[in-house]
């Protein structure tokens, strides 16, 4: 059973999905628009948030910005964009998993099902410790990383990554693998979430493609980590 903030402004839809997730076992909390979903988010600290983008005051983009501005709470977004580009988009903003419109009770069940068990089982095996990889420190207890000395704000998924990936300094992982061990799914078609969220670390590491330090890819097999000395 878990707490589910459902972000939706369309009461037959936001009727039908409700019923679905109570059928399902979990707890709902249904509003309408995304200032209302932020207050309730810092209130009562749902376990996952299902979020339409379609909201009459806030576009939903933005409102998935602000929620990880404040929390790292699992967010699905049901979106009826279809274009790489706009999943990418969303990918980039801190998304955990979408669905596009129309979808089935059974789909979205399956897939805030499988978020859960993803972050549920990140939670329960973070173990103690720290990862020290040149100038990177990560903290797995308190979930802190740090470059050079500095925090760095990840969301969750970058966390996980970067963990990953530090945990196998010096091999290669590929996007499959990542997919597949982090994400805890391997749909054909969608490692581009990977080639996403590892841009994004490297922008926090303050390095590039071009000139990389730590994450260096391997053309055509995945990404490792590397140990500069």
């Amino acid at each position: 059973m878990a707490l589910i903030l459902l972000v939706e402004d369309d009461r037959i839809i936001t009727a039908a999905l409700s019923r679905a997730l109570t059928d399902a076992g979990h707890v709902v909390r249904a509003v309408g628009q995304a200032a209302e979903a932020l207050r309730i988010l810092t209130e009562e600290q749902p376990d996952l948030i299902l979020l339409d983008l379609g909201l009459p005051d806030i576009d939903g983009t933005d409102a998935l910005r602000m929620i990880r501005s404040v929390s790292d709470v699992p967010v699905v977004v049901a979106t009826a964009r279809r274009s790489e580009t706009d999943i990418v988009h969303l990918l980039n903003s801190g998304a955990d998993d979408y669905v596009t419109k129309p979808f089935s009770g059974e789909h979205i069940l399956a897939r805030i099902a499988a978020v859960l068990r993803r972050y549920r089982r990140g939670v329960d095996e973070e173990g103690p410790g720290t990862i020290t990889v040149g100038p990177l420190v990560i903290s797995r207890k308190e979930r802190r990383v740090a470059m050079n000395g500095e925090s760095l704000k990840l969301t969750r998924r970058e966390y996980d990554v970067l963990t990953y990936l530090a945990e196998r300094v010096g091999q290669v992982v590929s996007r499959r693998e990542l997919m597949t061990e982090v994400w805890r799914q391997a749909r054909i078609g969608e490692e581009q979430t990977i080639d996403v969220h590892i841009s994004w670390l490297r922008r926090k590491l303050g390095e590039t493609a071009a000139k990389p330090r730590l994450l260096h890819t391997v053309r055509g097999v995945g990404v490792m980590m590397v140990d500069p000395g």
